[in-house]
């Protein structure tokens, strides 16, 4: 990614809803549009968010620091239990072994009394039912799926940018979302569907007939490093 596009794309975090793309002032707390809270613009936090999208091109969302400190607290605390019982261990002192055998008498088993019963009469209990999750297919592993015309559904929104000038930006992040493993990875235009704010270029991932099916699939997107994804009906 080229370094203006590296910069639109700050613009587009600092300047943006995460979840779902709309205007926001600097000193705004939640958006007016899906009440998210917003991410701070000023501070420490969001220093380290530039540096980040101007070093990868793409930023994963402000729960990163949060895991991060917590995985150096866990090490840390490892490590602190690890060293304390060591050397408890060693101010216990050596460790004697007998050398004779000891020998071990096993009991007398005990007979099971068993009572025969008639099954002849009891019902015979219904099979389990199970529900299979619709899953969606892969798609192409380039980040280019295309919404299908004249489908109506449910999908995973990963990130949105303004149409004007974020088209570089949803490109990579769309292409960085199906390396990552996603399903059915694209971009379209909000335009172009009722259900949808216009004027953005929304990436997403996945085509799900019910908004259960889609909630499920949230955790995915998570874990690939998409914090703000969320699920969305698109319906022309």
């Amino acid at each position: 990614m080229k370094a203006s596009e590296r910069e639109q794309a700050i613009a587009a975090a600092d300047e943006t809803c995460p979840r779902c793309g709309a205007a926001r002032q600097p000193d705004q707390s939640y958006c007016l549009d899906c009440g998210l809270r917003l991410p701070a613009v000023t501070g420490r936090l969001a220093s380290l968010r530039r540096r980040w999208i101007r070093r990868f091109g793409w930023y994963p969302g402000d729960w990163m620091w949060i895991s991060l400190l917590t995985f150096v607290v866990a090490i840390a605390g490892a490590a602190t239990a690890i060293a304390l019982n060591a050397s408890a261990a060693s101010a216990n002192g050596p460790i004697f072994t007998a050398t004779s055998q000891v020998t071990v008498t096993q009991p007398a088993p005990v007979p099971a009394t068993t009572t025969a019963v008639d099954t002849s009469t009891l019902p015979t209990p219904p099979g389990p039912t199970t529900t299979t999750p619709t899953k969606p297919s892969p798609g192409p592993q380039n980040g280019r799926f295309t919404w299908p015309a004249n489908e109506n559904g449910w999908t995973i929104v990963l990130v949105s940018y303004p149409k004007r000038s974020g088209a570089a930006s949803a490109r990579q992040t769309a292409a960085q979302a199906a390396k990552s493993g996603l399903p059915q990875v694209g971009v379209l235009d909000s335009s172009n569907f009722a259900s949808l704010q216009p004027g953005y270029l929304v990436v997403f991932t996945g085509i799900y007939g019910s908004k259960t099916d889609a909630d499920d699939a949230v955790s995915t997107a998570h874990q690939a490093g998409f914090g703000g994804a969320y699920s969305r009906q698109i319906a022309r």
